[in-house]
C-alpha cells in the first residue's frame, strides 16, 4: 500500500461537508497546519471538529471558524480564540466542552475498540447532564462514549513512508491517540524518511494506523502567549 501523497490537498481528498474530524495538537503545538489550510481552500462546511482547542483567531482551526466552516466543536479549552467565544455565545457554533482527560480517553478508547467507559470527571456538573451514573468504590462515575470520526488528521516531527510516526514534545499530548482513532488517518510530517531510518524504539504511532502521509511545508512554529522577562 502506497501511503505517500504529494501534498495536503491530495491528502484530504474524500473529506466532505458534514463529516466529523479529529485534529491533533495542543494549543498551537503539533497542529496539522497544512491540512487545515487545504480544508479552508476546499470550502467544506458543517464540520464537527474534535480537538483540544481551536487555535487562535488567525491560525489553526481559527481559520476554519473565520470562514464559518465548523458547525460543532468538541473541545476542552477555548480561551485563546475570540471568534470561537463570539460564535459560541451568539449560538452560531455548537460547542461540547469536555474535561481534558476525558477528551483524551475518548480518543484513546476509539482506537482501542472500547465503546464506552466510566469516569468520575465531570460528575455533579453540566458535563454529566443526561449521562448514566454508576457508583464504583463509593464514588459516582458518569458514562462516556468513544468518538466516531471519519478522518483523523495529525502532525508529527518525523515519519517514514510506511506511516510510522515520531512526535516531538507537547505534540504527543493528543496526536498519538487520535492517530489510532480515525477511519482514515492522515499524517503530515516535518521530515519524511525511508523505512529503516527511524529508531524502532522511538516510534510513537505504528504505521498500521496511518493511511496517508506527506511532508508538509512552511511551518510557522507560533507561540500563543509570548512572555518575556523584563531587562530590569
Amino acid at each position: 500500500m502506497n501511503k505517500v501523497v504529494s501534498n495536503a490537498a491530495e491528502a484530504i481528498k474524500g473529506i466532505e461537508s458534514g463529516m466529523t474530524l479529529m485534529l491533533g495538537g495542543f494549543g498551537l503545538c503539533g497542529i496539522p497546519e497544512n491540512c487545515i489550510s487545504a480544508m479552508v481552500d476546499l470550502g467544506v462546511t458543517d464540520l464537527t471538529c474534535i480537538s483540544n482547542n481551536a487555535g487562535v483567531d488567525d491560525f489553526g482551526l481559527g481559520l476554519l471558524l473565520q470562514k464559518k466552516q465548523i458547525k460543532k466543536m468538541i473541545s476542552s479549552y477555548v480561551g485563546e480564540n475570540d471568534e470561537f467565544e463570539r460564535q459560541m455565545l451568539s449560538g452560531e457554533l455548537e460547542v461540547d466542552l469536555i474535561p481534558q482527560g476525558t477528551l483524551a480517553e475518548r480518543c484513546r478508547a476509539t482506537g482501542a475498540g472500547i465503546p464506552a467507559f466510566y469516569t468520575p470527571a465531570g460528575y455533579g456538573t453540566e458535563v454529566a447532564e443526561g449521562k448514566e451514573v454508576r457508583v464504583f468504590n463509593g464514588k459516582p462515575h458518569i458514562l462516556e462514549h468513544a468518538f466516531d470520526s471519519d478522518f483523523a488528521i495529525v502532525k508529527a516531527w518525523k515519519g517514514d513512508t510506511n506511516g510510522n510516526l515520531i512526535y516531538k514534545g507537547t505534540a504527543r499530548n493528543f496526536n498519538p491517540m487520535m492517530a489510532m482513532a480515525g477511519r482514515i488517518t492522515i499524517a503530515e510530517v516535518e521530515e519524511l524518511v525511508q523505512p529503516g531510518e527511524l529508531d524502532p524504539n522511538s516510534i510513537h504511532t505504528p504505521g498500521i494506523f496511518v493511511q496517508r502521509i506527506f511532508q508538509g511545508v512552511d511551518y510557522e512554529k507560533r507561540i500563543e502567549q509570548r512572555t518575556v522577562r523584563s531587562k530590569n
